[in-house]
C-alpha cells in the first residue's frame, strides 16, 4: 500500500520551490492559487528570506500549495493520505473532501487566526529528541508545557510560553536532546484557542464531501469516514495536539509498505524511517526526486 504525506511547518526553506517552476504548468497554477490566498506564492517560495517565510501567515498557504502542486506533478493514486498538521489541509484535498482552492481559503483563514493568537503571547515550540518517554513527558509536564506533537520515533515537541521553555532547556530530561523550532508560536496548544472560533466561522458555509481515498486524522490516527467529520478535526486541531506517532502506527496496521512525502518533503520520511521500518520512503525536494517516486509506485 502507498501512502502520501504532506508536511506541516517548519518543513520550508529558502527557495525550495525555486527547481518546480520548471515544470510545465507549475508556476501558473501557484499563481491562480495566489489569488485565492492573497500571497505571492511563488515569490514567497523562491526568493523569500527564512525570517519572511516562517511568518505563520505566509508558510502555511505556502506549504499547502506547495504540496498540492507536486501531488498534481507526481500523478500518483495512493491507498492511503495523511498530512501532519497544516498538511492535513493538502491530504484533505487530495482526498476529495475539499477543493484545492477550499482548502487554501481555510487554511488562509486559519494562518491569519493563528498568528493573530501567536502574537498575543510570546510563545514557541521545542523538539525533544530521545530520552525515556515518560521522564520526558514528566518534563514537559513539571514546567507547563504542552505535548503539542507526538511525533514517534523517539521525537516529541513541547509548547508554551518562552519562559516555560527556557526553563525546561535549563532542566532537560536525562539523555534528551532539545532544540528549539523555527516556528512562531505554540501551536496545537491552548494558546491558539481563540483561532479554533475563527476557523469555525470561516469554515460555517464549507461543505465538505466524504473522502474517496482513506484519510487519517492528526487526532488520533484513525481512518476518519465523513467529510464533515474531517472538518471538525481541522478546526479543533488548532489548539490540540499532533498524534503523528498513532498515524503512523494505523499505516503499520493497515500494511503500508510505500510512502511518498510531497513538498517540500524531508520530515516525515525520516520519521518513517525510524518508525515505520521497512517502508520504502521518497521524499519530493526537487523535481529530479519524481523519477524516483515514479520507481517507487510502479
Amino acid at each position: 500500500m502507498l501512502v502520501l504525506v504532506a508536511p506541516g511547518q517548519g518543513a520550508q526553506t529558502p527557495g525550495f520551490l525555486t527547481p518546480w517552476l520548471e515544470l510545465p504548468g507549475l508556476a501558473d497554477r501557484l499563481g491562480a492559487w495566489s489569488e485565492v490566498v492573497g500571497l505571492d506564492l511563488v515569490a514567497y517560495g523562491t526568493t523569500a528570506d527564512a525570517d519572511e517565510i516562517r511568518d505563520t501567515a505566509v508558510a502555511q498557504p505556502l506549504l499547502v500549495a506547495t504540496a498540492l502542486a507536486s501531488a498534481e506533478a507526481l500523478g500518483a493514486a495512493p491507498g492511503l493520505l495523511a498530512g501532519h498538521s497544516v498538511g492535513e489541509f493538502a491530504a484533505a484535498a487530495l482526498a476529495g473532501v475539499f477543493t484545492p482552492e477550499q482548502a487554501l481559503t481555510l487554511v488562509r483563514e486559519r494562518a491569519q487566526a493563528m498568528a493573530k493568537a501567536a502574537a498575543a503571547t510570546e510563545t514557541g515550540m521545542t523538539a525533544v529528541l530521545g530520552g525515556v518517554a515518560e521522564e520526558v513527558l514528566a518534563g514537559v509536564e513539571k514546567h507547563g508545557l504542552t505535548a503539542a506533537n507526538s511525533n514517534g520515533a523517539g521525537q516529541l515537541v513541547a509548547g508554551g510560553t518562552l519562559e516555560q521553555l527556557a526553563a525546561f532547556k535549563a532542566d532537560p530530561p536525562a539523555r534528551a536532546r532539545l532544540i528549539p523550532l523555527s516556528v512562531a508560536g505554540a501551536f496545537h496548544t491552548h494558546h491558539m484557542a481563540p483561532a479554533v472560533q475563527s476557523l469555525r466561522e470561516a469554515a460555517s458555509d464549507v461543505v465538505a464531501a466524504d473522502p474517496g481515498v482513506k484519510l487519517l486524522s492528526n487526532a488520533d490516527g484513525q481512518p476518519v469516514a465523513t467529510g464533515a467529520e474531517f472538518l471538525d478535526r481541522l478546526i479543533k486541531q488548532v489548539s490540540n495536539p499532533v498524534r503523528w506517532d498513532a498515524c503512523m502506527e494505523t499505516m503499520a496496521g493497515l500494511g503500508v509498505t510505500k510512502m511518498i512525502e510531497l513538498l517540500p518533503g524531508g520530515t516525515l520520511t525520516g520519521l518513517a524511517k525510524r518508525g515505520l521500518r521497512g517502508v520504502q520512503t521518497v521524499a519530493l525536494k526537487t523535481p529530479d526526486d519524481l523519477e524516483a517516486a515514479r520507481e517507487l509506485i510502479k
